[in-house]
């Protein structure tokens, strides 16, 4: 290996001494150089490189090129300030060979890692943007190893039309990729749009020796001022005699026929692969949007008919997914941002046109996916910048759109595809408009239909309800404070504690002031952790009453609270480590009944679990801190026999 490096290292004398006679760099940065490339070059020699190792060689290589560069121009400035004319020199050896050496590195690179795309693709960006003749013989290497990815094809087929401007070639290699990858979208897209580019580039070609006019790129400025000079054509006074007007139509009627030619020849075109395309991907609907905007951004003969047969394909091989209704609306209703469009009118109008498509939609395919799109879609085109319903108030249909929005959650309703998420944003969308009222009867309606398990579906009536009450005095009535207890009481008997989550904390927030309905809200606490059990792990509703009433009434009417809760059958590790927090924080401070009662806990815990480890260390870490040298030794021993000792991991006392 050895002998390698130095063979390597010696090859590189003749480009050292001509980078030192030059004077770009000195002898000892010379003797840098010769380290830094021994120190690569073994690393490279060892019997499995890594790709860091090369990687790491090739910046070396390419940041020490870039500072030969800078130098060999600040010597050339320095000799012209000294007044030296400025000679035309010969490149020497070290200026191809730090170019010779990266490109050798890359190909013991991507030959050790062939199948590192990345890598691949970073060798041929070098060979592009050093343009040192190798691009032809690395394409074809990266195609051999990777026939079956659709980036090489394109790539290749860009650079032979882009930079080697071999046409012929890179209509070879894009062929040639499909029929390797028949089933990449990418590379029939890009197939089309190179073969339009070179009919553009022809045409391009007739215009500017004089033969033509226009290009097959559709501008939308010109085709509007054409229509309304046709459309006013009256207005226009001709100065021309009848000879000229003749001879102008004669010469409009040629160029329109040589238009015709390159049209048609796209439009020839753009069918031809549009077919081969859909043969090969018939179930991509991705696939015929790309087609379509690409028809309608170029000027093509038959191009409307063109795209009522893309139409035409699309529905009848799309017409079961929402996502073909969904686009086909949006369609209609195009962004005026884009088109410039401020008339309100006009916009509601175009609305009007995708709302009878999604009608059409959920009759074709009336499915909560579809539902969700279509109100989506009213939601997006009546929202504002900021995306707020309030700021429609000002808009002259505002109430027709809210009520297209309405009647849309109205039909899913009644076809059975209202699901949780539509219903919640059902009851969400009355309460931005403020309309609390009928939020709470569409609330009422939907949670005693079938989605009444939905815990997010209550939350939303629960706090509709609490708004209701609300709105016009902070503290509820006895009447309205028992309605809402009632609600709480119907939702928490029927749903499971770890569920009903979000609302305990609400309920146990809302009547924390309210003496009566708070401790029936305790006696509703115990009956459920009764027959679900407490948690382990997670939420614990136990331990959430007893933090709140330590917070409200204090430490007495929560240790009360908590032996309430221990004394049912299965209370839940959570809340025994909740409790044993909370007295032993105050035996630290010197609390003696803290302190016994943190070891009754302790006790009572480890009766159940015994195997809990943490618990153990907890124990004997209390009474190595509080207790004695004895009860710490004692519980240590019973740990190391209940966890058969090698469980067991904390240190014994001496």
């Amino acid at each position: 290996m050895a002998d390698v490096v130095q063979y390597r290292l010696e090859r590189m004398v003749d480009e050292l001494d001509d980078l030192e006679s030059r004077g770009i760099f000195t002898r000892r940065e010379i003797a840098e150089i010769v380290k830094q490339r021994r120190k690569f070059e073994y690393r490279l020699k060892r019997p499995s490189p890594l790709k860091q190792d090369f990687i790491a060689y090739i910046d070396y290589e390419t940041q020490l090129d870039a500072l030969r560069r800078l130098r060999k121009k600040a010597a050339t400035r320095e000799l012209l300030r000294q007044g030296k004319k400025k000679t035309k020199t010969r490149k020497s050896v070290s200026d191809f060979a730090p170019v010779s050496r990266i490109m050798e590195i890359y190909r013991l690179a991507v030959m050790r890692y062939k199948g590192d795309v990345e890598l691949w693709f970073r060798y041929l960006e070098f060979c592009r943007q050093r343009k040192n003749g190798r691009m032809k013989k690395v394409l074809a290497l990266v195609i051999r190893f990777h026939p079956k990815l659709p980036g090489v094809w394109i790539y290749a087929a860009a650079w032979e039309f882009d930079h080697n401007l071999n046409v012929a070639a890179a209509r070879a290699l894009m062929q040639s990729g499909l029929r390797m990858c028949p089933n990449s979208e990418d590379l029939w897209v890009e197939y089309l749009r190179m073969e339009l580019t070179y009919l553009n580039k022809l045409k391009a070609r007739k215009v500017a020796l004089g033969e033509d006019k226009g290009t097959l790129v559709r501008d939308k400025k010109d085709a509007d001022e054409k229509q309304w000079k046709e459309e006013n054509k009256d207005l226009f006074m001709s100065l021309d005699d009848e000879d000229k007007e003749n001879n102008d139509h004669v010469s409009d009627e040629e160029s329109e026929k040589k238009l015709d030619l390159f049209s048609e020849h796209a439009s020839g075109l753009l069918k031809t692969v549009y077919s081969g395309a859909i043969q090969a991907l018939p179930s991509s609907f991705s696939l015929r949007k790309q087609f379509l905007e690409i028809l309608e951004s170029i000027e093509v003969a038959d191009s409307e008919e063109l795209r009522i047969e893309i139409l035409r394909d699309m529905k009848r091989d799309f017409s079961a997914d929402p996502e073909y209704w969904d686009w086909l609306a949006r369609l209609e209703m195009p962004d005026a941002s884009i088109t410039g469009e401020k008339n309100e009118d006009a916009m509601y109008s175009r609305l009007q046109k995708a709302v009878q498509v999604y009608e059409e939609a959920i009759k074709a395919v009336p499915s909560a996916t579809m539902f969700k799109l279509y109100i989506n879609f009213l939601l997006d085109a009546i929202a504002s910048e900021r995306g707020e319903v309030e700021a429609f108030s000002l808009s002259n249909h505002a109430s027709s759109y809210i009520s297209d929005i309405l009647k849309v959650y109205e039909k899913a309703e009644t076809t059975g595809c209202l699901t949780e998420e539509l219903a919640c944003q059902c009851i969400s969308f009355y309460t931005q408009l403020g309309r609390l009222e009928e939020a709470k009867k569409v609330a009422e309606n939907l949670c005693s239909g079938k989605i009444s398990d939905s815990v997010q579906l209550w939350l939303l009536r629960v706090s509709v309800d609490i708004r209701c009450i609300t709105k016009d005095s902070l503290s509820p009535s006895k009447a309205d404070a028992l309605s809402i207890f009632e609600l709480f009481r119907t939702v928490l008997t029927k749903i499971s504690i770890s569920e009903a989550e979000s609302l305990w904390i609400m309920a146990l927030k809302f009547f924390a002031n309210q003496k009566k309905s708070f401790e029936k809200l305790i006696e509703l606490s115990l009956k459920a952790v009764a027959k679900y059990g407490g948690s382990e792990n997670g939420f614990s509703l136990s331990s959430a009453v007893v933090n709140f009433i330590l917070q409200k009434d204090g430490l007495k009417h929560a240790r009360e609270v908590y032996k309430r809760f221990l004394a049912l059958p299965h209370p839940g590790l959570a809340l025994y480590k909740n409790c044993i927090e909370l007295e032993s924080n105050l035996a630290s401070l010197g609390n003696e009944d803290s302190l016994v009662n943190t070891r009754k806990l302790y006790e009572a815990a480890l009766a159940t679990y015994d195997q809990d480890t943490s618990l153990w260390k907890d124990y004997h870490s209390l009474e190595t801190k509080l207790g004695t040298t004895e009860t710490a030794a004692a519980i240590y021993w019973r740990a190391r026999k209940s966890l058969k000792d090698s469980a067991v991991d904390f240190t014994s006392p001496d």
